[in-house]
């Protein structure tokens, strides 16, 4: 599957269609960013049932700011509206693999089980 261009338009509609993403937050002047390129391109092909978007920060600085990126590349992945990684620096494709295999293969609704407990701990927890 070809990578998708996020805009801040489209950010939430796309990803939150899918049931995972990968994000790479990228600009075009960033070394690191570009040798990352292929792999991530080559990833999205092997995986084709995830989504695979690319976030220009040049051209999307108030989205890259939403999510807090002041470090680029800037991997994310969201599953089920969860945003499970999100790790700055260009992975080789091995280890991209390897945490993509992790994301596919967790349990979401425990996930989503310890997210709700957390949430319902924070209140008592503030008196």
């Amino acid at each position: 599957m070809p990578t998708v261009t996020l805009t801040r338009d489209n950010f939430e509609e796309t990803v939150n269609g899918h049931a995972m993403a990968v994000v790479d937050f990228w600009a075009p002047w960033c070394g690191p960013c570009r040798f990352f390129a292929p792999v991530f391109e080559a990833a999205a092909d092997k995986y084709p049932d995830i989504l695979f978007g690319k976030v220009n920060t040049e051209e999307q600085p108030e989205l890259a700011g939403t999510f807090g990126i002041r470090s680029i590349p800037t991997l994310m992945i969201v599953r089920e509206k969860v945003i499970l990684y999100s790790e700055a620096g260009a992975l080789p494709a091995a280890q991209l693999e390897a945490i993509l295999d992790k994301a596919i293969a967790l349990d979401m609704q425990a996930v989503h089980r310890e997210l709700a407990e957390q949430e319902n701990a924070e209140p008592d927890s503030k008196q």
